[in-house]
Protein backbone atom coordinates (compact mmCIF):
# COMPACT_ATOMS: atom_id res chain seq x y z
CA UNK A 1 0.00 0.00 0.00
CA UNK A 2 1.22 3.39 -0.71
CA UNK A 3 2.03 5.67 2.23
CA UNK A 4 0.43 8.94 2.14
CA UNK A 5 2.56 11.82 1.63
CA UNK A 6 2.93 15.08 3.83
CA UNK A 7 4.75 17.73 2.08
CA UNK A 8 6.15 20.52 4.89
CA UNK A 9 9.07 22.54 5.53
CA UNK A 10 9.63 25.18 7.95
CA UNK A 11 10.46 27.76 5.22
CA UNK A 12 6.24 28.22 5.25
CA UNK A 13 6.95 29.98 8.80
CA UNK A 14 9.32 32.46 7.12
CA UNK A 15 5.94 34.41 5.36
CA UNK A 16 5.66 37.04 8.11
CA UNK A 17 2.53 39.10 8.15
CA UNK A 18 1.93 41.65 10.56
CA UNK A 19 1.05 40.02 13.68
CA UNK A 20 -2.76 41.09 13.32
CA UNK A 21 -3.47 39.05 10.44
CA UNK A 22 -5.69 35.74 10.19
CA UNK A 23 -2.96 34.29 8.01
CA UNK A 24 -0.21 33.58 10.48
CA UNK A 25 2.26 31.16 11.11
CA UNK A 26 0.86 29.47 13.90
CA UNK A 27 -1.55 28.14 11.93
CA UNK A 28 0.87 25.47 10.44
CA UNK A 29 2.69 25.50 14.05
CA UNK A 30 -0.65 24.14 15.36
CA UNK A 31 -1.21 21.43 12.09
CA UNK A 32 1.75 20.09 13.20
CA UNK A 33 1.79 20.06 16.67
CA UNK A 34 -2.23 18.34 16.21
CA UNK A 35 -0.75 15.57 13.94
CA UNK A 36 2.23 14.89 16.63
CA UNK A 37 -0.07 14.65 19.40
CA UNK A 38 -2.71 12.63 17.69
CA UNK A 39 -0.25 9.71 16.54
CA UNK A 40 -0.96 10.51 13.14
CA UNK A 41 3.09 12.26 12.85
CA UNK A 42 4.88 8.79 12.45
CA UNK A 43 2.36 7.29 10.17
CA UNK A 44 2.99 10.17 7.38
CA UNK A 45 5.64 9.82 4.78
CA UNK A 46 7.53 13.05 5.17
CA UNK A 47 8.01 14.87 2.00
CA UNK A 48 10.38 17.96 1.39
CA UNK A 49 8.93 20.66 -0.94
CA UNK A 50 11.31 22.07 -3.57
CA UNK A 51 11.93 25.30 -4.60
CA UNK A 52 9.56 26.41 -8.08
CA UNK A 53 11.30 28.09 -9.96
CA UNK A 54 10.25 31.00 -11.95
CA UNK A 55 10.15 29.26 -15.13
CA UNK A 56 7.28 26.93 -13.12
CA UNK A 57 5.56 30.05 -11.95
CA UNK A 58 5.35 31.18 -15.31
CA UNK A 59 3.19 28.37 -16.52
CA UNK A 60 0.00 29.98 -14.94
CA UNK A 61 1.69 34.15 -13.58
CA UNK A 62 2.41 36.77 -16.36
CA UNK A 63 5.98 37.68 -16.31
CA UNK A 64 5.36 41.42 -15.54
CA UNK A 65 3.94 39.91 -12.06
CA UNK A 66 6.29 37.97 -11.43
CA UNK A 67 9.05 40.59 -11.57
CA UNK A 68 7.02 42.58 -9.75
CA UNK A 69 7.07 39.90 -6.85
CA UNK A 70 10.66 39.53 -7.11
CA UNK A 71 11.57 43.12 -6.34
CA UNK A 72 8.76 44.39 -4.42
CA UNK A 73 10.32 43.64 -1.38
CA UNK A 74 8.27 44.43 2.29
CA UNK A 75 4.69 45.39 2.22
CA UNK A 76 1.18 45.20 1.08
CA UNK A 77 0.35 43.81 -2.76
CA UNK A 78 -3.07 44.85 -2.17
CA UNK A 79 -5.52 45.36 0.73
CA UNK A 80 -4.94 41.46 2.39
CA UNK A 81 -1.72 40.10 0.53
CA UNK A 82 1.15 41.48 2.67
CA UNK A 83 5.02 40.21 1.77
CA UNK A 84 7.45 40.27 4.49
CA UNK A 85 11.30 39.73 3.80
CA UNK A 86 11.41 36.08 3.37
CA UNK A 87 7.70 35.43 1.65
CA UNK A 88 8.95 35.32 -1.97
CA UNK A 89 11.13 32.32 -0.71
CA UNK A 90 7.70 30.68 1.37
CA UNK A 91 5.86 31.20 -2.18
CA UNK A 92 8.31 29.71 -4.12
CA UNK A 93 8.41 26.64 -2.01
CA UNK A 94 4.28 26.82 -1.56
CA UNK A 95 4.05 26.17 -5.27
CA UNK A 96 6.51 23.54 -5.24
CA UNK A 97 5.32 21.43 -2.68
CA UNK A 98 2.41 21.03 -5.12
CA UNK A 99 4.90 20.26 -7.92
CA UNK A 100 6.78 17.73 -5.79
CA UNK A 101 3.51 15.69 -4.98
CA UNK A 102 3.04 15.91 -8.29
CA UNK A 103 6.13 14.30 -9.41
CA UNK A 104 5.83 11.53 -6.65
CA UNK A 105 2.30 10.55 -7.50
CA UNK A 106 3.59 10.47 -11.23
CA UNK A 107 6.65 8.40 -10.26
CA UNK A 108 4.31 5.50 -8.28
CA UNK A 109 5.88 6.88 -5.04
CA UNK A 110 2.94 8.18 -3.57
CA UNK A 111 -1.14 7.92 -4.41
CA UNK A 112 -2.04 10.50 -1.29
CA UNK A 113 -0.48 13.44 -0.66
CA UNK A 114 -1.43 16.88 1.93
CA UNK A 115 0.39 20.16 1.09
CA UNK A 116 0.64 21.97 4.49
CA UNK A 117 1.86 25.01 2.86
CA UNK A 118 1.77 28.76 3.05
CA UNK A 119 1.32 31.87 1.37
CA UNK A 120 -1.68 30.21 -0.03
CA UNK A 121 -2.73 30.39 -3.58
CA UNK A 122 -6.15 29.63 -4.76
CA UNK A 123 -7.28 33.92 -5.00
CA UNK A 124 -3.81 34.75 -6.98
CA UNK A 125 -5.42 35.77 -9.92
CA UNK A 126 -2.48 35.27 -13.43
CA UNK A 127 -1.08 39.10 -13.00
CA UNK A 128 -1.89 39.97 -9.25
CA UNK A 129 -2.42 38.69 -5.55
CA UNK A 130 -5.35 38.59 -3.80
CA UNK A 131 -6.97 37.23 -0.62
CA UNK A 132 -3.54 36.63 1.10
CA UNK A 133 -2.17 34.44 -2.16
CA UNK A 134 0.73 35.45 -3.81
CA UNK A 135 1.19 32.79 -6.48
CA UNK A 136 -1.67 30.32 -7.25
CA UNK A 137 0.19 27.01 -6.26
CA UNK A 138 -2.88 24.58 -7.35
CA UNK A 139 -2.97 26.21 -10.32
CA UNK A 140 1.04 25.96 -11.11
CA UNK A 141 0.55 22.22 -10.01
CA UNK A 142 -1.98 21.49 -12.38
CA UNK A 143 -0.16 22.91 -15.37
CA UNK A 144 3.41 21.15 -14.45
CA UNK A 145 1.57 17.85 -13.73
CA UNK A 146 0.36 18.29 -17.89
CA UNK A 147 3.89 18.50 -18.59
CA UNK A 148 4.81 15.20 -17.14
CA UNK A 149 2.11 13.76 -18.97
CA UNK A 150 -1.22 14.11 -17.24
CA UNK A 151 -3.88 15.13 -19.69
CA UNK A 152 -6.51 15.72 -17.90
CA UNK A 153 -7.20 17.53 -14.14
CA UNK A 154 -10.02 18.31 -11.75
CA UNK A 155 -9.71 20.76 -9.28
CA UNK A 156 -12.14 20.47 -6.42
CA UNK A 157 -11.78 23.64 -3.77
CA UNK A 158 -14.42 23.53 -1.04
CA UNK A 159 -12.58 26.56 0.63
CA UNK A 160 -15.24 29.01 2.26
CA UNK A 161 -14.15 31.24 -0.01
CA UNK A 162 -14.45 31.20 -4.25
CA UNK A 163 -11.29 30.38 -5.70
CA UNK A 164 -11.38 33.40 -7.83
CA UNK A 165 -7.55 32.90 -9.68
CA UNK A 166 -7.86 29.07 -10.05
CA UNK A 167 -11.18 29.79 -12.65
CA UNK A 168 -10.17 32.36 -14.29
CA UNK A 169 -6.58 30.51 -14.93
CA UNK A 170 -8.39 27.80 -16.39
CA UNK A 171 -11.93 29.00 -17.55
CA UNK A 172 -11.00 28.64 -21.43
CA UNK A 173 -9.47 25.38 -20.84
CA UNK A 174 -11.27 21.98 -21.23
CA UNK A 175 -8.50 20.21 -19.80
CA UNK A 176 -8.96 21.34 -16.32
CA UNK A 177 -12.11 21.05 -14.70
CA UNK A 178 -12.85 23.63 -11.56
CA UNK A 179 -15.34 22.61 -9.36
CA UNK A 180 -16.06 25.43 -6.19
CA UNK A 181 -18.71 25.30 -2.96
CA UNK A 182 -18.15 28.78 -1.71
CA UNK A 183 -20.31 30.93 0.96
CA UNK A 184 -21.92 33.26 -1.70
CA UNK A 185 -22.42 36.55 -2.01
CA UNK A 186 -18.99 36.79 0.14
CA UNK A 187 -15.51 37.66 -0.66
CA UNK A 188 -14.06 37.97 -3.69
CA UNK A 189 -17.48 38.30 -5.22
CA UNK A 190 -16.66 35.80 -7.99
CA UNK A 191 -18.29 31.86 -9.00
CA UNK A 192 -21.84 32.67 -9.29
CA UNK A 193 -23.37 29.03 -10.73
CA UNK A 194 -23.88 31.02 -13.99
CA UNK A 195 -20.08 31.00 -14.56
CA UNK A 196 -18.85 27.63 -16.37
CA UNK A 197 -16.52 28.45 -18.26
CA UNK A 198 -16.00 30.74 -21.49
CA UNK A 199 -15.20 29.51 -25.34
CA UNK A 200 -13.94 25.43 -25.67
CA UNK A 201 -13.91 25.94 -21.85
CA UNK A 202 -17.51 26.06 -21.47
CA UNK A 203 -18.78 23.55 -18.94
CA UNK A 204 -15.51 22.64 -17.08
CA UNK A 205 -16.29 25.37 -14.49
CA UNK A 206 -18.71 23.97 -12.01
CA UNK A 207 -20.03 26.86 -9.18
CA UNK A 208 -21.82 26.07 -6.41
CA UNK A 209 -22.99 28.98 -4.11
CA UNK A 210 -23.49 28.23 -0.43
CA UNK A 211 -25.89 30.39 1.46
CA UNK A 212 -24.59 31.30 4.89
CA UNK A 213 -25.73 29.43 8.07
CA UNK A 214 -25.54 26.48 5.73
CA UNK A 215 -23.63 23.17 7.53
CA UNK A 216 -23.02 19.13 7.45
CA UNK A 217 -26.46 18.49 4.83
CA UNK A 218 -25.90 20.91 2.77
CA UNK A 219 -22.36 19.78 1.71
CA UNK A 220 -22.68 16.09 1.70
CA UNK A 221 -25.22 16.25 -0.91
CA UNK A 222 -23.23 18.51 -3.23
CA UNK A 223 -20.09 15.95 -2.23
CA UNK A 224 -21.86 13.19 -2.43
CA UNK A 225 -24.57 13.01 -5.30
CA UNK A 226 -23.54 15.99 -7.56
CA UNK A 227 -19.71 15.91 -7.58
CA UNK A 228 -19.30 12.45 -8.52
CA UNK A 229 -20.96 12.13 -11.43
CA UNK A 230 -18.93 15.03 -12.58
CA UNK A 231 -15.46 13.53 -11.97
CA UNK A 232 -16.73 10.22 -13.30
CA UNK A 233 -18.10 12.00 -16.33
CA UNK A 234 -14.79 14.27 -16.90
CA UNK A 235 -12.52 11.22 -15.87
CA UNK A 236 -9.35 12.84 -14.44
CA UNK A 237 -5.97 11.39 -14.25
CA UNK A 238 -4.99 13.64 -11.11
CA UNK A 239 -7.42 14.97 -8.71
CA UNK A 240 -6.39 18.59 -7.00
CA UNK A 241 -8.04 19.68 -4.09
CA UNK A 242 -7.52 23.89 -2.51
CA UNK A 243 -8.61 22.24 1.13
CA UNK A 244 -9.97 25.58 2.99
CA UNK A 245 -11.14 24.67 6.28
CA UNK A 246 -12.58 28.11 7.00
CA UNK A 247 -15.98 25.57 6.05
CA UNK A 248 -15.84 25.24 9.79
CA UNK A 249 -18.21 26.13 12.14
CA UNK A 250 -15.87 28.10 14.27
CA UNK A 251 -14.19 29.84 11.68
CA UNK A 252 -14.06 34.18 12.12
CA UNK A 253 -13.71 34.95 8.59
CA UNK A 254 -16.91 32.89 6.92
CA UNK A 255 -20.37 32.18 8.12
CA UNK A 256 -20.86 28.33 7.20
CA UNK A 257 -21.42 25.82 10.03
CA UNK A 258 -19.86 22.32 8.83
CA UNK A 259 -18.61 20.18 11.42
CA UNK A 260 -15.99 18.06 12.52
CA UNK A 261 -17.97 14.94 11.09
CA UNK A 262 -19.00 17.11 8.27
CA UNK A 263 -15.26 17.62 7.31
CA UNK A 264 -14.78 14.19 7.32
CA UNK A 265 -17.44 13.34 5.67
CA UNK A 266 -16.25 15.60 2.31
CA UNK A 267 -12.94 14.50 2.56
CA UNK A 268 -13.96 10.82 2.43
CA UNK A 269 -16.45 11.55 -0.49
CA UNK A 270 -13.55 13.05 -2.41
CA UNK A 271 -11.54 10.01 -1.85
CA UNK A 272 -13.59 7.36 -2.73
CA UNK A 273 -14.90 8.97 -5.70
CA UNK A 274 -12.26 7.76 -7.89
CA UNK A 275 -8.90 5.82 -8.13
CA UNK A 276 -6.70 8.37 -9.47
CA UNK A 277 -3.66 10.11 -7.21
CA UNK A 278 -5.64 12.78 -4.76
CA UNK A 279 -3.28 15.67 -3.76
CA UNK A 280 -4.70 18.01 -1.07
CA UNK A 281 -3.31 21.86 -0.56
CA UNK A 282 -3.87 24.19 2.36
CA UNK A 283 -5.71 27.40 1.33
CA UNK A 284 -7.97 28.91 4.21
CA UNK A 285 -8.70 28.24 7.60
CA UNK A 286 -8.28 30.77 10.41
CA UNK A 287 -9.94 29.09 13.84
CA UNK A 288 -6.46 27.40 15.16
CA UNK A 289 -8.47 24.04 16.78
CA UNK A 290 -10.90 24.21 14.08
CA UNK A 291 -7.94 24.12 11.86
CA UNK A 292 -5.94 21.52 13.82
CA UNK A 293 -8.67 19.21 14.46
CA UNK A 294 -10.17 19.31 10.60
CA UNK A 295 -6.32 18.30 9.40
CA UNK A 296 -6.24 15.42 11.67
CA UNK A 297 -9.75 14.43 10.53
CA UNK A 298 -8.37 14.88 6.86
CA UNK A 299 -4.98 12.89 7.69
CA UNK A 300 -7.09 9.84 9.13
CA UNK A 301 -9.37 9.96 5.99
CA UNK A 302 -6.50 9.49 3.98
CA UNK A 303 -4.48 7.16 5.63
CA UNK A 304 -7.65 4.50 5.65
CA UNK A 305 -8.56 5.54 1.95
CA UNK A 306 -5.02 4.86 0.28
Amino acid sequence: MLPVGFVYDDVFLKHDPPIWHPESKERLIRITTKLKESGLWDRLNHVKPRKATFEDIALVHTQEYIEKIRYFGEGFLDPDTYTSDHSLEAALYAAGSVIEAVEQCREGKLRRAFCAARPPGHHAEADCAKGFCIFNNIAVGARYAQKLGYQKVFIIDFDAHHGNGTQHIFEEDDTVFYFSTHQYPFYPDTGKDTETGRGKGKGYTYNVQIMVGSGDKDFLYIYQDILPYLVRTFGPELILVSAGYDIHGEDPLAGLWVSEEGIRGIVNAILTMASTPIIFVLEGGYDLDALGESIVITIQEMLRNT
